[in-house]
């Protein structure tokens, strides 16, 4: 049910990305490229990860996209989720959890202690998902972003 992904799976992990920003109510900020996820995913320096979900008849049922941060508090790796997509039809069939289980046996087997993701506030079917995996929110913390002009700008008087 679950696999890594391969450079094949590039075109149908994009759309799955699109229509995960689109149920974010974020199409127009979702704007990577085939060739950018190609590029992140199997180029000379992979900066991230992606196994795929299948149905029993092969069908590409979800995805998780990961990469590694480093905890300096506990001197070790984990795994950050930055996407996890289940198709809307095939919701409630053990994918997301397949998934999620799977990154669990990674960090497991590699000795990495967190495993950590982010969720919409108003998610409530996603929230309450991760909660019944025994997840916690982390609400002592707030994300902070920069982005776009800011970014440049502070990035620029460096």
């Amino acid at each position: 049910m679950i696999r890594t992904a391969t450079p094949a799976d590039v075109p149908v992990i994009h759309r799955l990305i699109r229509e995960l920003a689109e149920y974010e109510k974020a199409l127009d900020e979702a704007r990577a490229t085939e060739a950018q996820l190609h590029e992140a995913l199997f180029g000379d320096r992979p900066a991230a990860y992606a196994h795929i979900a299948e149905t029993d008849e092969g069908e590409t049922a979800g995805f998780a996209i990961w990469f590694l941060n480093f905890s300096t508090w506990r001197g070790v790796h984990g795994i950050y989720l930055e996407d996890l997509y289940v198709r809307p039809d095939l919701r409630g069939g053990g994918h997301g959890k397949a998934l999620l289980t799977e990154l669990a046996r990674i960090c497991v087997e590699r000795g990495y202690e967190r495993l950590e993701w982010s969720v919409l506030n108003w998610n409530a079917p996603s929230i309450a998902f991760y909660e019944s995996l025994g997840a916690r929110p982390q609400d002592e913390w707030t994300v902070y972003r920069l982005t776009d002009a800011a970014l440049a700008e502070l990035g620029t008087n460096a």
